[in-house]
């Protein structure tokens, strides 16, 4: 994927503020902290496009940003952060399932997990989650550069059996410090969003 050109569009909390242009959509979900900022940064080429905060839970809305006039990709409140009101974890939630259940352009959830650690009971239920709506999901294992080569298969092993992903799904080992898994994710997303393909004359340059 070849970035021409990437913005921040909007930070959205009703479906009356999201979009209307009908391009395909790529939602990014997971843990407060679990490297979604970073991972749209490193995709897009781009050092600070998405904030990345030391203040977990700082994402209460979902944030839009716009590719190559072709697609969105969606960043989605990470859940699990304790110091959020219960209140405002619900009301995050129901606009997170609304988004996911009804929207019409949403073509993939990128589901990030931290590849260090097992999924947590709050990954597991979002992954079950979005199986049961039948809503494609692309699974992340981020931080993959905090671990050796040796233990990468180990830990995507564990990754897979705890979320009971089948063998045909996809999980991408990814790093926003060296790019790993970079070219692998455009693939996945490029497919999903059934986007053109780039001339061999467009991809020499």
């Amino acid at each position: 994927m070849k970035i021409k050109s990437s913005e921040f569009v909007i930070s959205a909390v009703s479906p009356k503020q999201y979009p209307d242009e009908g391009l395909p959509e790529i939602a990014l979900a997971g843990r407060s902290n679990v490297g979604k900022s970073s991972l749209i940064n490193k995709m897009l080429l781009r050092k600070n496009l998405a904030r990345t905060s030391s203040q977990p839970g700082k994402t209460q809305q979902l944030n839009y940003y716009r590719i190559n006039e072709e697609l969105f990709f969606v960043d989605v409140p990470g859940y699990g952060y304790a110091k959020v009101s219960k209140s405002e974890r619900e009301a995050w939630g129901r606009m997170i399932e609304k988004y996911m259940t009804e929207r019409e352009p949403l073509r993939l959830v990128l589901q990030l997990v931290d590849l260090r650690h097992p999924p947590t009971a709050l990954d597991v239920s979002m992954y079950e989650w979005l199986s049961h709506y039948d809503i494609p999901i692309c699974v992340v294992g981020t931080k993959a550069d905090k671990l050796t080569k040796n233990q990468m298969p180990k830990h995507a092993k564990i990754v897979r059996e705890t979320l009971g992903m089948p063998k045909s799904q996809p999980l991408v080992l990814f790093s926003s410090e060296t790019g790993m898994g970079r070219d692998e994710l455009w693939s996945i997303i490029e497919q999903a969003a059934d986007l053109s393909r780039e001339t061999p004359a467009e991809t020499a340059e």
